[in-house]
């Protein structure tokens, strides 16, 4: 799966992939895990999400990158840690592109993302229940972007990431409102969008 995104401005200084982890232990258990306390030394990936990554990187039709950054959940490090020992580079963990904070849902089924969602349509700046808000979301994972452009030139970067901070980057960079981040198709596990 791949896409293609122009930058705010006009021009990208660097080419970006961004990638949402493979299939995890909570996308097999059907939970939301959000917390730092969970989820950086929990719920990696599942047996699906090796296989996933395998099939990803014998197959791998992108830039070749050379600098990897990643949340540093369990799941989104052990991802970018397969990439990584593929190309043979070093990684950087960046906990700005940590998942969404889904607050008091924390540990609940992930059928009640639903709810989430339907009240960031309402309004991206809404912050129920201790659920991190989309506008703040989009602010920290462009901020990764932003300090990536202003200190690197002509280079491929790895950005992996979670499905929905992903989404809700990927709608701030279209221009579009932020309350309409849903509208985009899911992006599914070990799936890369190129910038």
């Amino acid at each position: 799966m791949s896409n293609t995104f122009p930058p705010a401005d006009g021009a990208w200084r660097n080419r970006y992939l961004l990638m949402r982890h493979g299939h995890s232990q909570a996308n097999q258990e059907g939970r939301i895990i959000s917390s730092p306390s969970l989820g950086l030394t929990g719920f990696g990936l599942s047996p699906q999400g090796c296989a996933q990554l395998d099939t990803l990187l014998a197959d791998w039709r992108w830039a070749r990158p050379q600098r990897i950054l990643h949340s540093d959940f369990l799941r989104t490090a052990e991802t970018a840690e397969r990439v990584a020992a593929h190309f043979g580079l070093t990684l950087t963990a960046e906990p700005r592109l940590r998942e969404r904070h889904f607050g008091e849902l924390e540990g609940q089924s992930d059928a009640r993302y639903a709810e989430v969602w339907a009240l960031d349509a309402q309004d991206p700046t809404l912050r129920q229940g201790g659920v991190e808000a989309v506008a703040e979301v989009a602010a920290r994972m462009r901020e990764v972007i932003d300090e990536l452009e202003a200190r690197h030139r002509d280079e491929t970067i790895l950005l992996v990431s979670h499905g929905d901070p992903l989404q809700i980057l990927l709608t701030a960079l279209e221009g579009r409102s932020l309350s309409l981040h849903r509208e985009r198709a899911p992006l599914a596990p070990a799936s890369i969008t190129a910038l």
